[in-house]
């Protein structure tokens, strides 16, 4: 599988214009055009939140009940190789709980019933395929709330560069086939812009499915890391040859 793939989207927005007046453009005329790109690229990390719920007749209880546990999610965090650097601390959480007893004359009515903890890790890992195998050992060292899943980039911004250089090739071809089409010939460009237009990163299958090997004879927790979506959008002002 090529790192990623780029794909053209449809011409919109293209123009073959002359300038109001003569004077502002020496060379007689001009080409407008909208140059599209996007990249589908697989994400090079997988986030996941995983905490525990713990409850105890006491705050202390419940809170260090809350705490091993977690304690036990970072152990296994690093026994598979994720740095100290990925994994953090998202939330701390300690509070009275009630329960409802039902009274003789059928009323309710709320009773103490103890303190509830919750502590959630979040944990980066760049070793995808062991994302299952993370989830299922820390079910085993005590987690019981697994939060989410999201895929990143760690570089970004290197992927929209190579997303904007495609769009404006685009924008390029599409003015020398207006040009062709025309009889005329594109000459070089007199303005661009390029506000980045990033979509919103939503997964797409591909062919690789994270796999690891089960832990115990527990089974690993099935994953697809998808692919990212990163598109631009530039719009060129090209002059045409005298």
């Amino acid at each position: 599988m090529k790192p990623y793939a780029v794909a053209f989207t449809g011409l919109l927005g293209l123009a073959l214009c002359v300038p109001a007046f003569a004077g502002d453009d020496d060379t007689g005329g001009r080409i407008s055009v909208i140059g599209r790109a996007q990249i589908e690229t697989p994400p090079d990390f997988a986030a996941v939140e995983i905490g525990v719920q713990a409850k105890g007749a006491t705050p202390a209880a419940a809170l260090d009940a809350a705490s091993n546990a977690a304690r036990g999610i970072i152990a296994t965090a690093k026994e598979i190789g994720v740095p100290e650097a990925d994994i953090g601390t998202s939330s701390v959480t300690l509070q009275p709980v009630t329960r409802q007893i039902r009274g003789s004359d059928g009323t309710m009515t709320e009773k103490a019933d103890g303190y509830a903890a919750s502590n959630s890790v979040v944990v980066r890992l760049g070793d995808m395929p062991k994302l299952g195998e993370l989830m299922r050992r820390a079910l085993d060292a005590g987690s019981n709330r697994i939060h989410g899943v999201s895929f990143g980039l760690r570089n970004p911004a290197s992927v929209q560069s190579s997303v904007q250089v495609a769009a404006m090739k685009d924008a390029r071809a599409q003015a020398e086939r207006l040009a062709e089409a025309a009889g005329v010939t594109v000459g070089p460009a007199l303005s661009i812009v390029s506000p980045p237009r990033t979509e919103a990163s939503r997964p797409m299958p591909y062919a690789a499915m994270a796999k690891s090997a089960a832990p115990r004879g527990r089974n690993a927790v099935p994953v697809e890391a998808g692919t990212i979506e990163t598109s631009a959008e530039v719009e060129a002002v090209f002059a045409i040859k005298p």
